[in-house]
């Protein structure tokens, strides 16, 4: 018999407090909806006041905890201030998801032409970003010996994509970063994990995800059917949950099998 793969498989998070960063859109978005759904109450840690406020407000609709808390992940000041608010508002901090990344309006040139300001920005966003998250959740987590943090990669760094440099190096620097933090946290009782996503269709544009593409990359995978946003959400819930309690400094690719890690 088939399985519905729509259905619902969420562990459960009651009481837990979620920060999700860069939620307002794409599968950021997609995850604040399952770790609410799933009891958990969500910090939505999004720098776009509109877009991060519409998803507190539909997911508080549908009758789960969600608060906004308006963060630049790559302005120390920015991060201190939503660990602070989110502390002060709940008392503690279980997971961590590293989501927020430039990604769709980068130049996509040969290596040695792409714009300096652009590559200085991206590692501001996509390392130093999750970086100052980890740092700044970290005394809570440390005290409470019990943590979860999330860093979201990329398949671009398996396949080692062409004329993308900047974003391809920054989602590479979070994996290696996953296993350092993993070997400092794990005493505390906090596991550092990483998802690598293959190319998965949201209302954000997927930089040059041409029909050609799509097609490449279904025919690398084993699964011959396109990914989901929720396909993804399933890696990220799991290593937040007790399931992946003794799973720690790992990369886990949800990608239909187009990689083997």
């Amino acid at each position: 018999m088939a399985t519905d793969i729509n259905a619902s498989r969420d562990p459960d998070f009651t009481g837990q407090v979620v920060i999700v960063t860069g939620a307002g859109q794409g599968i950021g978005r997609v995850y604040a909806h399952r770790f609410a759904r799933a009891g958990a109450q969500d910090v939505v840690a999004e720098i776009n006041t509109d877009q991060g406020r519409a998803v507190v407000d539909e997911i508080t609709g549908a009758g789960g905890k969600a608060v906004f808390c308006s963060t630049d992940v790559g302005d120390p000041a920015s991060v201190d201030a939503m660990v602070e608010q989110t502390l002060a508002n709940f008392g503690r901090i279980d997971v961590l998801i590293n989501n927020a990344a430039l990604y769709t309006a980068l130049t996509r040139a040969t290596f040695d032409a792409l714009p300096l300001d652009e590559w200085d920005a991206v590692m501001r966003v996509n390392v130093t970003g999750p970086y100052l998250c980890a740092r700044a959740v970290a005394p809570a987590m440390r005290a409470a010996r019990y943590g979860r943090i999330i860093n979201i990669s990329s398949g671009t760094v398996t396949m080692g994509r062409p004329n993308f440099l900047h974003y391809v190096t920054s989602k590479s620097a979070v994996i290696g970063m996953a296993r350092s933090l993993a070997r400092e946290l794990g005493e505390f009782g906090v596991t550092v994990n990483v998802v690598v996503p293959g190319l998965i269709r949201t209302e954000v544009d997927a930089a040059g995800a041409t029909d050609a593409v799509w097609q490449t990359i279904l025919d690398r995978q084993c699964l011959k059917r396109e990914g989901t946003p929720d396909d993804i959400a399933d890696a990220v819930l799991f290593l937040a949950s007790a399931a992946a309690g003794f799973v720690t400094g790992q990369s886990l690719a949800s990608d239909g099998g187009a990689t083997h890690l």
